[in-house]
């Protein structure tokens, strides 16, 4: 955790087709209206979202796996025949699938996947700070905001998607967050939006008031842990937290952050940066099936996974700031009822980080950027 546009010309292409089609209607003698009526766009299938991003997770592991070059001491790797055992690989595709295999199997193979740099498909985040705060808030409002210039930031004068939707009809009270960085509550501003923001070690915060023996044992695991960082609690509780809030509350826009990635790259310990990657694979897989053996999820939700920055490479692959190149590229997935299976999308030469807050009120049929302007447009994954 260290520091609306004018019409385009493929928007005239699409008017000048349907002013043809309505000449060749009146022609062959049907009203105009029929073509409308078969080129309204249909009514997104998506009732609930959920955005997952684990922290500073670069996209070069996402798309190539492992990484043989830091696989050494000089990256905090004592067993490397067991790191390799367990990661490398033959080919980048098998690499990628032993460090995510569901990811790959599942999001990308039935979603789309963007931010294949190696292919000059680039997403990527438009603040220029390149760390925590700022990524977040990005992602969260659609616009970079150049006052949040440190993790220590007060809480967030900018208003969120989620604080927006936590307004609308159907949507009061169904939005909630869960997180391991306790900065949270500030980037989401919990005092003002009156989203419930589960963040941090604070049993009382962390956990959801449901009054399950699950929750009891978590208030307990948390208070009593033993505590790496004093501002980031563990994936694994986090995770059981998040699982019994859904459970019991069903919220219908639900973020999850995972933060242990990022600290174990800080960290220096590659292994670890590896093995917490790979787990919060098996999170999402595991959320993914909560979710699908539920009928008021089941069918109707869409996940979008992501990360807040990127990395360097050679001896910054633990840094990410200002001053690191490489650090703003990123990568953002999709999956659900709305958006098709075309997998890697290389068709598209960038996408934006600042792209996610509208993604996620679109495929809940809602325009973000009629309020708020500053915010970039969604991403082009509904169909």
């Amino acid at each position: 955790m260290i520091a609306s546009s004018p019409r385009t010309p493929a928007t005239a292409h699409a008017v000048a087709r349907v002013v043809a089609g309505a000449l060749v209607l009146a022609a062959i003698g049907l009203p105009a209206a029929t073509l409308a009526q078969t080129t309204r766009p249909t009514a997104p299938r998506t009732r609930n979202v959920v955005l997952v991003m684990t922290d500073g997770v670069r996209w070069q592991e996402l798309f190539g796996g492992a990484q043989a070059e830091y696989i050494g001491p000089a990256s905090g790797v004592g067993d490397t025949a067991a790191l390799s055992r367990d990661f490398m690989r033959g080919t980048p595709e098998a690499r990628r699938r032993a460090l995510m295999p569901f990811f790959w199997d599942s999001i990308v193979g039935r979603g789309q996947l963007f931010g294949d740099s190696a292919a000059g498909s680039l997403a990527s985040i438009t603040n220029r700070f390149k760390f925590s705060y700022p990524g977040y808030s990005e992602t969260f409002t659609g616009h970079a905001d150049p006052r949040i210039d440190s993790n220590g930031y007060p809480a967030n004068p900018n208003v969120t998607v989620f604080e927006w939707l936590n307004r609308q009809s159907g949507f009061a009270g169904r939005v909630d967050a869960y997180a391991t960085w306790d900065a949270f509550s500030r980037i989401i501003n919990a005092e003002r939006s009156g989203i419930p923001v589960h963040d941090g070690w604070d049993p009382s915060r962390a956990v959801a008031s449901s009054g399950t023996p699950r929750a009891r044992v978590l208030r307990d695991l948390y208070g009593s842990s033993a505590r790496l960082w004093r501002d980031n609690a563990w994936d694994a509780l986090l995770h059981q937290s998040m699982l019994d809030g859904v459970t019991t509350k069903k919220p219908r826009v639900l973020f999850v952050g995972y933060g242990e990635t990022d600290e174990w790259a800080h960290a220096g310990r590659y292994d670890m940066y590896l093995r917490s990657a790979h787990q919060v694979d098996t999170y999402l897989a595991e959320l993914w099936r909560t979710l699908q053996r539920d009928p008021f999820y089941r069918g109707t939700t869409t996940l979008i996974v992501t990360t807040d920055h990127g990395r360097g490479t050679g001896r910054e692959w633990r840094d990410h700031g200002e001053t690191t190149n490489g650090a703003e590229r990123i990568w953002i997935a999709v999956m659900g009822p709305d958006t098709p299976a075309t997998g890697v999308r290389q068709d598209i030469a960038a996408v934006r980080q600042a792209q996610v807050a509208a993604t996620i009120a679109a495929l809940l049929g809602k325009d973000w950027t009629r309020e708020e302007p500053r915010a970039a447009g969604p991403l082009p994954v509904m169909r």
